[in-house]
């Protein structure tokens, strides 16, 4: 039994890295795709702006630009600027031998090239004699490029161009056939494992960009950015969801629907797996719709947000595209809201304690993946001159993630570098500390075998950033505990409030999400039918009284010190699952 869960475990991780050198390779580029798409919305003769002119630039983007960056990228990947040289020259082959546009060829020769000479490298770099090694490496590189140039233009072009035709014609036989919606079965599982990237930049963005070149818009680019699936599950957490869950989900909304950041909702829909029904058949219903009205994109959306997929919508299909986010978003609710009222498990079995189980079990099966040494955070060392955020593209929550420690250590005085990267640019150093989600530790951990660890389950909202400034600063986290300051969400102790029982939300500058703060908790104690006063007030004038519990966000700690009650430090006033503790501490 172990063996076959390894050996899933060790295919899903092959899977994945698959998955993330495809669309590695496109990420990147994606402002060049963008920025074709604009040309083609607006200078085309159906365009918004149409200039013959400006118009000529569409089919050189297509053909040369796009194809080459994907093969410098490719082989930059694989051996840095020689690497990124050679699978440039090498693209080139195929993209002369060949009449259909060399996104899939870019992607086997970009590598393919920085492989090469990469091979070449370790083989004669430590034989060339001093005072060659310019001359050597500059006619390595381009003679390469040239060999495999030739092979691409009489050899993997017109191979890569008969498998895009036959690819293409699939995806038209589908198309016709009424059978794309069916697509989704795979895909919304699928992005659930994080994979999200590799299929909509790896696959679809390709073939959509050649069926936009034909037509003039593509279906393909919707398939897995439509946020309407996801925002279906959080708009059924936020009526019909409990706890944490339920206060949390509005927030997550704003960042999954307009922010364009579907992982936000992928933890919702791991606490109860059954709500994979509800986000494969909003995605169903959504493609379903799109194909049935003529919706499609002229570029890809990156991130999925409702703002870059209107931006990329041509003229003329902002309906289709809108009812199809509208559709999938209504079914995935409907059944979502099915699943979640059905749902008898009691209060206990909140969201932040699905995420708990969830990383207590992946640690166990992976011996405790914290550090190199597999301890605690407490490794942490002054060996440690930046820390990485690293997730599959190395964008979007990872960004927000590296944004929000970034402010943190900014704070507390120190001057590390606190970056984000993909998970194929990591660079193998023990100085290096690296933030990445439980799910992609096993490529994080096989990219960098010597760098420290730190897992977490949710890039935006994780208490383990105060431990990890904490411990660079040298503190000792057994004596802040005996403070006023409450760090553990278990201590949290209302019965110290007074007889009136109150609550404050303590703001400095961000008064805006106090009062959303302080919304969601009148709402849960209403609902649990407690009685509490819960108050919003600036810490100026909040850290005066002389009882209740102070909830204030942790950036502000320093200017609470002063208080004689007890403080709950949250890292976000909206999306913490801190105040269920609240609502058990009230009930007693």
């Amino acid at each position: 039994m172990n063996n076959e869960m390894g050996e899933k475990k060790n295919l899903k991780v092959k899977v994945q890295r698959f998955g993330s050198h495809l669309s590695g390779m496109v990420m990147p580029n994606i402002g060049a795709f963008i920025a074709w798409g604009v040309i083609t919305a607006l200078f085309i003769d159906t365009g918004w702006l149409p200039n013959e002119q400006l118009a000529t630039l569409v089919s050189p983007m297509l053909t040369y630009l796009l194809p080459l960056l994907i093969g410098y990228t490719g082989g930059n990947m694989v051996h840095g600027q020689r690497g990124a040289v050679v699978g440039a020259i090498a693209t080139m082959g195929v993209i002369v031998g060949s009449d259909v546009p060399m996104f899939i060829g870019a992607m086997i020769m970009g590598p393919l090239g920085g492989w090469c000479i990469k091979k070449f490298d370790e083989s004669f770099q430590s034989k060339i004699k001093t005072g060659f090694e310019m001359l050597v490496n500059n006619f390595s590189s381009g003679l390469i490029g040239f060999a495999l140039a030739i092979v691409g233009f009489f050899g993997i072009g017109p191979i890569v161009t008969g498998l895009t035709h036959m690819m293409a014609q699939g995806v038209e036989t589908i198309i016709s056939m009424h059978l794309l919606p069916l697509a989704n079965i795979l895909i919304e599982p699928a992005k659930i494992l994080f994979l999200n990237n590799a299929i909509n930049h790896g696959i679809l963005t390709p073939l959509g960009a050649e069926q936009v070149a034909s037509t003039g818009k593509s279906i393909l680019f919707l398939l897995e950015a439509n946020p309407g699936p996801g925002l279906g599950v959080l708009l059924a957490f936020t009526f019909f969801g409990k706890g944490s869950a339920k206060s949390s989900a509005p927030g997550a909304i704003i960042i999954q629907f307009l922010g364009g950041i579907h992982e936000i909702y992928f933890p919702y829909v791991m606490m109860k797996p059954a709500l994979l029904l509800a986000v494969i058949a909003g995605g169903v219903s959504g493609t379903f719709t799109f194909q049935l009205l003529g919706a499609g994109l002229q570029a890809a959306a990156s991130p999925g947000s409702i703002f870059a997929i209107l931006a990329m919508t041509p003229k003329g299909t902002y309906l289709a595209n809108i009812l199809g986010i509208v559709v999938g978003a209504v079914v995935s609710f409907l059944i979502a809201a099915i699943i979640l009222k059905a749902d008898k498990s009691s209060d206990e079995n909140t969201f932040s304690e699905s995420q708990k189980a969830m990383k207590a079990e992946k640690a166990q099966s992976k011996g405790q993946i914290v550090t190199k040494t597999k301890g605690n955070i407490s490794n942490i060392d002054d060996s440690i001159t930046n820390i990485i955020f690293a997730c599959d593209a190395g964008m979007g929550s990872s960004a927000m993630g590296a944004s929000v420690l970034r402010n943190k250590v900014k704070k507390a005085g120190l001057s590390l570098p606190v970056t984000n990267s993909a998970i194929n640019n990591l660079v193998d150093s023990h100085d290096t500390l690296v933030v990445t989600q439980e799910e992609l530790y096993e490529r994080a951990r096989n990219k960098a075998p010597n760098a420290t660890f730190i897992t977490v389950s949710n890039f935006m909202d994780s208490p383990r950033y105060d431990e990890i400034v904490d411990t660079l600063l040298g503190k000792d986290n057994e004596n802040d505990s005996k403070s006023n300051v409450i760090l553990d969400n278990q201590q949290t102790k209302i019965s110290s409030i007074g007889d009136e029982k109150s609550i404050v939300f303590a703001y400095e500058d961000n008064e805006g999400s106090a009062n959303m703060g302080a919304t969601m908790l009148k709402k849960l104690i209403k609902d649990e039918g407690l009685s509490c006063l819960v108050d919003v007030l600036p810490i100026t004038v909040a850290v005066n009284k002389d009882e209740g519990l102070l909830i204030v966000n942790e950036d502000n700690k320093k200017l609470v010190e002063t208080y004689k009650g007890n403080i709950l430090l949250v890292d976000n006033f909206v999306t913490t699952e801190k105040y269920d503790y609240i609502i058990q501490e009230l009930k007693k």
